[in-house]
């Protein structure tokens, strides 16, 4: 966020008279903080911004700007200004932000750029926005296994201004296929006649081009690269996929779950951007299931409701059974959820996993039933509800703990998203199961 001071030197700036002073002191401002500002201005200056800062910043101003702000501003910068800023964009943002327009004027733009650089960009299109191929930019450095390391160094001088990263040089052979990699101080530490075949590592980390984006994102963080190939059915490359997208699909796919994980099915985390409508329809299905199960939650209640009126105490304590347990099954499901998100727990560990949350619910059940079993006597100085009360708390929160680990393992085995075990289905069965223990200890032991 813009300091107040910044924001004022900003707006100083975009206050000059001269247009010769506002080009200046706008070279000088960064890209980011310029995005930021743009919004809250008045259409006119944000069209005169545009077109007075250089292609290059102007094109990162424009991909860090939402959706919404884009119509507008591209229809009075005009086809042609709009056409040289995209076209200073790495073919996979261009591609992004024109998949946002209307089909008519995406159309018009690319007409307007070069035509490899739209047809590359056309290229990307066609692919799912989730999946590699959506992702990938395809400006990258690759040379050919059969030249020299020296030989390598000039044809990086001459692509590496456009390439998107040159941190790895890729090696492909005659039919385009990806054989190798390089890191760039291989390259350079490598003896000048060394051939690129002879220094190459050929295990190459890549990815499909139809694989799901959370899955490369994956793939990304276990192996720690900054960018990772993109290649086709016949091994060719096609582009690569670089840390900073990476980025942007995990904070989608950590949003959607999280929206999942409150009840909310909104696929895209979009939540915010639909009517009030299409919000209160994506809830109230599960709100009003919901509603049904806690009504069950109060006719275990109303069916023992003389071990009620034989001790009126019960009644003081139901909040804390049925909040706790359901705090704690919402805490296993958060941890397990995010583990399967991120593949921390795979396969060979889900039984461990479930085995330590269970651990952890003995331990917690136990250190709280206690606790509440010593308040209940201290305020009642009755031994039979201090046992009823600690003993159901107890119970209830191994029980919690087990299904808030096992449900989301269950649901990814059946190839349901995990993140629909949400928190509110959870704490709604363990108020059910809680006030049936708690009831029913209560009757087998006062009555």
């Amino acid at each position: 966020m813009l300091k107040p001071e910044e924001r004022l030197e900003i707006l100083k700036c975009l206050n000059q008279n001269s247009y010769a002073e506002l080009r200046q002191c706008l070279k000088e401002l960064h890209a980011a903080d310029i995005a930021e500002l743009l919004p809250t201005l008045a259409l006119p200056q944000r069209i005169k911004v545009m077109r007075l800062v250089d292609k290059s910043k102007a094109s990162d101003i424009l991909f860090q700007l939402h959706k919404d702000e884009l119509p507008p501003l591209l229809e009075g910068l005009g086809p042609k200004r709009t056409a040289e800023i995209v076209g200073q964009m790495f073919t996979d943002d261009a591609a992004d932000l024109l998949g946002e327009l209307p089909e008519e004027q995406k159309n018009i733009l690319l007409g307007l750029m070069e035509a490899a650089e739209a047809e590359d960009i056309r290229e990307l299109l066609r692919y799912d926005v989730d999946t590699a191929g959506g992702l990938m930019a395809t400006e990258y450095v690759a040379v050919k296994k059969d030249i020299t390391a020296a030989e390598a160094i000039n044809i990086l001088r001459k692509i590496a201004p456009d390439a998107e990263t040159v941190y790895y040089v890729y090696v492909t052979n005659e039919r385009e296929q990806l054989v190798g990699v390089i890191s760039l101080r291989e390259l350079i530490v490598a003896r000048p006649d060394t051939l690129i075949e002879d220094i190459m590592r050929t295990k190459v980390i890549s990815v499909h081009v139809r694989t799901d984006q959370e899955e490369v994102a994956k793939m990304m963080s276990k192996y720690d690269i900054l960018a990772v190939p993109v290649v086709n059915d016949d091994m060719q490359l096609l582009g690569i996929i670089t840390f900073d997208d990476v980025m942007d699909v995990m904070e989608e796919e950590a949003t959607e779950d999280m929206m999942r994980l409150a009840g909310n099915i909104e696929p895209e985390g979009q939540e915010m951007e639909s009517s009030f409508w299409t919000r209160a329809g994506k809830r109230l299905p599960w709100l009003i299931g919901l509603l049904f199960g806690e009504l069950l939650a109060g006719n275990v209640i109303g069916s023992l409701s003389e071990t009620l009126e034989r001790m009126t105490a019960l009644a003081f304590f139901i909040t804390a059974l049925a909040g706790g347990p359901g705090n704690a099954a919402s805490q296993s499901l958060t941890v397990v959820v995010r583990g399967l998100a991120t593949g921390e727990v795979s396969k060979n560990k889900i039984l461990s996993v479930v085995w330590k949350e269970t651990q952890v619910g003995l331990l917690v059940g136990v250190v709280c039933g206690t606790l509440l079993s010593v308040m209940a006597y201290i305020w009642q100085q009755s031994t039979i509800l201090g046992l009823v009360v600690g003993l159901s708390l107890a119970v209830s929160i191994v029980i919690a703990t087990v299904l808030g680990s096992m449900v989301p393992v269950m649901m990814n085995r059946l190839g349901v998203d995990p993140a629909l075990a949400s928190g509110p289905f959870i704490a709604t069965l363990m108020d059910i199961t809680s006030m049936m223990i708690y009831f029913g200890l209560a009757t087998l032991l006062i009555l």
